[in-house]
């Protein structure tokens, strides 16, 4: 009978110590706002395949969590614990790309990947800011700053830039920001497929 008291015991207080111990937040995970289509060409301006590789990305930004700066300069940065992307950035990038070149008709085909024997114009891109930054005047930021490359057929680039955005986030909260992303995104895309459509004007990709 001493040893079931003291087992008894023994339960009691571990489930006691339990009920003091501090609850793990739970993770949320969020996705991008549908894009703002491009403007759509009527006959593809590539005849033949376009291929938008995987996003490139080093140190934080290839991570999934979303990054907040300390400061308006964004000179310190922290990673969200238990606030992530539903897939890495890189993933996100690429098929939202894919997805606003595909429905703007660039080319007669828009993928993600094909035998690199295959000839086709191809789209690459490297993540380079995706912060949110506390605003001067109170609020938050949303800078996305991308370097973003379109090669020819032969290899020889045709657009090789820098794009950046700023966008004002709609409130404090976390989801009032990832919609600013996505009309940062939608600007860059906008301007980059404004360059494909100069530059690239005068390749044929049969």
């Amino acid at each position: 009978m001493t040893r079931r008291l003291i087992a008894l015991a023994l339960f009691v207080s571990v489930a006691l110590a339990g009920c003091g111990a501090p609850t793990v937040p739970d993770f949320t995970y969020f996705r991008l706002p549908r894009p703002q289509p491009l403007e759509a060409d009527g006959t593809p301006l590539f005849r033949g395949a376009l291929v938008v590789d995987a996003f490139g990305a080093d140190g934080l930004y290839a991570d999934q969590a979303l990054i907040y700066a300390l400061d308006p300069g964004a000179q310190q940065l922290r990673q969200y614990h238990y606030q992530l992307w539903t897939d890495p950035p890189t993933r996100i990038l690429q098929r939202r790309l894919i997805e606003q070149l595909r429905d703007a008709n660039v080319a007669a085909q828009v993928t993600d990947e094909l035998p690199a024997s295959h000839p086709a114009i191809r789209v690459s891109g490297t993540i380079l800011r995706f912060d949110r930054v506390p605003s001067a005047a109170g609020g938050y930021d949303a800078v996305v700053a991308l370097k973003l490359r379109a090669d020819a057929r032969d290899g020889t680039p045709f657009v090789d830039d820098y794009y950046r955005a700023e966008k004002a986030a709609d409130g404090a909260d976390l989801k009032a920001t990832v919609d600013a992303y996505g009309a940062a995104l939608d600007e860059i895309f906008a301007r980059f497929h404004a360059d494909l459509r100069k530059r690239g004007a005068d390749i044929h990709a049969g």
